[in-house]
């Protein structure tokens, strides 16, 4: 069984929590990950521009302007744990493909 995760630190900026997390499958580095949350808004619609001029700051134009696939069809939904889990989940699995572990 492969064991994937994503662990580092997370940091608090005004109304922004950041997270970075180095991923790794079985103790092998294969890339990172940031997650960041706008804490006073739950609408992923209505948080997007501001959390995307946020990354731009510190990532460039490395950062698409379109939100996340799987935030498009949620846009105006209340984001819950289960869209983060989600999130990851996808994210591990585009490593999986990339490194051909199954």
């Amino acid at each position: 069984m492969q064991k994937m995760e994503s662990k580092g630190p997370r940091f608090e900026i005004g109304d922004f929590c950041v997270k970075l997390g180095s991923v790794t499958i079985n103790q092998n580095f294969k890339g990172v990950l940031v997650e960041v949350e706008y804490r006073p808004c739950v609408v992923p619609g209505s948080a997007w521009e501001l959390i995307r001029e946020f990354l731009q700051g510190f990532l460039g134009s490395t950062v698409s302007n379109q939100a996340p696939q799987y935030l498009q069809n949620r846009m105006n939904d209340i984001y819950q744990p289960l869209d983060t889990i989600q999130q990851y989940l996808e994210h591990f699995g585009q490593y999986r493909k990339a490194t051909g572990v199954i």
